[in-house]
């Protein structure tokens, strides 16, 4: 069943119905509307995080791209007015092209949105968050946004979320203005939000970690390492530029030591930041198909069972890291 919202003020005792257009009192969707979603994402759901906009795609620019708490990208199509059945096929047509963007591209997104990393905006922004349980992209999420809603597309989405658990969601707006000159923003949902956020709480993966290294041989190896600092996302580039040149010059380096050199190289503005990226790189020597890396990276838990320290490339493989990194030179 479509969904409607009315409103009515109550003036000298008396219902009187509300029937404003954003148009009607002078606001406009990109100047006001945009900028309501922007400054307060609450209104697309309490996990959602904006991070860019008019996000060009192979089909054309999405609206708005967030990125809720459990690491699934959310495709945000707004809608001045009436949500009809296309807006269905719009969305997925976008979904399909950002399923397969990695980190690096997210990164680039988040920048020009916000002039800070994806990995920071999260951590800024989300409290209660470990980077590290985040698989980014593993999932993504539809949400549709307008004012009213056509019947048929209501009926596809309740269908499609409870038949195919598929995420996806109407936000059906409503603004007013009051006699007395008051405006409100109103909004409802088709899928009741705790329906959703369980739905939502399904999609988070938990990645499988082993501290075992690999046995592959040298060639093998090579080849292994060579197609993970090749796919530029950032832990491999920090892992690549920072982590093993300083290891080739040192024969251990402690966590403390590496936030140094990582403000050092310009690659953090601070220890803070270089601790998160630490964080983030520890994460990838840790995964269970990652091994690897292990494999000629040796790490140490002096401290806590939990965090990675004392750093050090296994001696019968320094000269192949060597190797690799002066041919990639």
């Amino acid at each position: 069943m479509a969904t409607e919202i009315k409103t009515w003020e109550i003036i000298d005792g008396e219902l009187t119905e509300i029937n404003t257009t954003l148009a009607q009192n002078g606001r406009k969707e990109k100047d006001d509307l945009e900028k309501w979603l922007k400054t307060n994402p609450k209104i697309l759901g309490d996990n959602i995080l904006v991070f860019g906009e008019q996000v060009w795609t192979k089909s054309g620019p999405l609206d708005y791209l967030g990125i809720d708490n459990n690491g699934n990208l959310v495709i945000v199509e707004l809608k001045r007015d009436k949500l009809a059945r296309d807006v269905l096929a719009q969305a997925i047509d976008y979904a399909s092209d950002v399923a397969n963007w990695d980190i690096e591209k997210l990164n680039e997104i988040c920048l020009t949105f916000s002039g800070n990393s994806l990995e920071d905006y999260i951590t800024d922004h989300f409290e209660n968050v470990e980077l590290d349980d985040l698989v980014i992209n593993k999932a993504q999420r539809l949400l549709l946004v307008g004012f009213s809603i056509d019947e048929a597309l209501s009926r596809m989405i309740e269908w499609l979320s409870s038949k195919y658990d598929v995420g996806i969601n109407a936000i059906i707006l409503n603004y007013v203005k009051t006699s007395s000159g008051n405006e409100l923003l109103s909004r409802t949902v088709i899928i009741p939000e705790e329906i959703e956020k369980e739905k939502t709480n399904k999609k988070k993966f938990t990645i499988p970690m082993s501290d075992e290294p690999g046995t592959y041989e040298p060639e093998r190896l090579k080849e292994l390492l060579k197609i993970y600092f090749n796919n530029k996302q950032w832990s491999s580039k920090r892992l690549k530029t920072i982590l093993l040149p300083v290891l080739l010059k040192k024969e251990k380096i402690t966590r403390e030591q590496l936030k140094k050199e990582f403000v050092k190289a310009g690659e953090a503005t601070d220890e803070n930041k270089a601790g998160y990226f630490i964080a983030l790189m520890s994460n990838q020597l840790g995964q269970t198909k990652k091994d690897f890396l292990r494999q000629i990276i040796h790490y140490e838990y002096p401290k806590y069972h939990w965090e990675k320290d004392n750093f050090s490339i296994r001696p019968e493989y320094k000269d192949l890291v060597k190797e690799i990194l002066e041919t990639d030179e």
